[in-house]
């Protein structure tokens, strides 16, 4: 017995399951994994040096399933943006059906060009007002992300038990709740909040496929609940990473009253971070990773962590729920 949603029905997948994209992760091994366990993989355009690159990992990604999968574009204010419009025109060449989005105002125009080829919008929104203003411009799913989740969780600190039902009180497109995701036990509290399927994105590094260094895998089942880091507080563009020498030593400079940026920009660089995804120099850079590591415990296929999931949840909404009925 599957679980059947708005989410399934629109996305055409078996399970209401996500693979949220991740820089440097969301490559066609992953993507293509967590689609053929009936699950909606993620490609990650910026992980990807241009837009012809993507193409190319579309098609490879497309030669690993023929399942749905999904293309994130996130937008960020950066003083060199990436070729954005490119990135979103190479997914729609190559037949994606399926935009995950984030970032700032500028993503609409990835959703007007998108909508007229009849391609679905899921929108990343870490606050009910933003989730609304997505839905007002026409975006087809929301993913709520909770303060738990990696990634920048905005500036509320609102943590999903809060959020998923505020959110779900007035959003009416279906609903991803994000944030904290990685058992049987979060998927039926998202669906008895509210929301209609999850988002995950830690768990899902620690899998056998996520195309990462198994020392930096092994950081995700060693941490736990305790072990990220708040980074870029000061600055208004809050991220949660993985706790290591590393993120500890920008915690600590940016507390600094007089600290700058620039203090802690050759910490925080991307291309160190990607890197070390490859090389596993756990101290090399940051990582992210969320709250969710307290609930990882080993390192499955993606067929073995869907299945798993699946199963616990509906155990928990079929038996365990109902034997509580007086």
């Amino acid at each position: 017995m599957a679980f059947k949603t708005r989410i399934t029905e629109m996305l055409e997948i078996e399970h209401p399951i996500v693979q949220g994209g991740m820089q440097g992760v969301g490559l066609a091994e992953l993507a293509s994994a967590v689609s053929n366990a009936g699950g909606l993989g993620t490609l990650t355009a910026l992980t990807q040096p241009s837009p012809e690159a993507l193409r190319e990992e579309i098609e490879r990604c497309r030669s690993m399933t023929d399942k749905p999968f999904a293309v994130n574009i996130t937008v960020l204010p950066t003083i060199l943006p990436p070729d954005y419009a490119g990135y979103a025109k190479a997914a729609i060449d190559g037949g994606v059906k399926i935009f995950e989005t984030a970032g700032t105002q500028q993503v609409r125009e990835i959703w007007e060009m998108a909508k007229p080829h009849g391609i679905k919008i899921l929108h990343k929104c870490t606050a009910v007002r933003h989730a609304l203003s997505a839905e007002r411009h026409g975006c087809d799913v929301i993913s709520i992300d909770g303060f738990e989740c990696a990634g920048h969780p905005g500036e509320d600190d609102i943590p999903g038990l809060i959020l998923i039902p505020a959110a779900a009180d007035k959003v009416k497109i279906p609903m991803l709740a994000s944030g904290g995701f990685g058992d049987g036990r979060g998927l039926a509290a998202a669906l008895a909040l509210g929301a209609e399927g999850i988002n995950m994105g830690t768990r899902f590094c620690a899998t056998k496929e996520a195309p990462i260094h198994d020392n930096i895998k092994a950081l995700y089942v060693g941490n736990d609940e305790r072990g990220t880091n708040l980074i870029f507080r000061k600055f208004k563009n809050t991220a949660r990473v993985g706790k290591n020498s590393v993120s500890d030593k920008v915690v600590e400079i940016s507390a600094r009253p007089d600290s700058e940026f620039e203090d802690i920009k050759h910490l925080v660089a991307g291309a160190v971070g990607r890197e070390m995804l490859k090389n596993g120099d756990v101290d090399a850079g940051i990582f992210w990773a969320g709250m969710v590591q307290g609930l990882i415990h080993d390192i499955p296929t993606c067929q073995e962590l869907i299945e798993r999931i699946v199963g616990e949840a509906r155990e928990i909404v079929t038996s365990r729920l109902g034997g509580m009925l007086a």
